[in-house]
């Protein structure tokens, strides 16, 4: 089961990772003149802190801590929750979604802190 925990930390973030290059790719090709400023801002938005997460579930994952199960769900939910509604308000979704928006980037911020409480936790094992 050990070698188990980098597993999902690992699919998570490269799957939102190809998202974000697939994404990104997107707004700046299809929907430039598409969008106004506001829409194109709230896009770049959510690519900018998909791909950042996806990077730190990679860097998590290979990093193997010891419990990252939690913080990695964590972060991956808060991610998909915080992207996912800045990219349906850019495409004319209900302006409703900003206020879910802070849901996710609290449960990001709260992934983050729970990896640091455990990585201060953790018993030294040669690093």
């Amino acid at each position: 089961m050990h070698n188990d925990l980098p597993r999902f930390p690992l699919f998570a973030g490269a799957v939102l990772a190809a998202l974000g290059v697939a994404l990104g790719a997107f707004g700046a090709h299809g929907l430039r003149s598409l969008l106004d400023d506001a829409a194109l801002a709230w896009w770049q938005t959510a690519v900018q802190y998909q791909m950042w997460h996806a990077i730190g579930l990679v860097a998590l994952g290979a990093a193997r801590l010891p419990r990252s199960l939690l913080p990695a769900v964590m972060l991956a939910a808060g991610t998909v929750i915080f992207a996912g509604t800045l990219y349906a308000m850019a495409l004319g979704g209900p302006r409703w979604l900003g206020a879910v928006t802070p849901v996710g980037g609290s449960l990001m911020i709260l992934g983050w802190l729970v990896v640091a409480w455990r990585v201060l936790r953790a018993t030294p094992r040669g690093f």
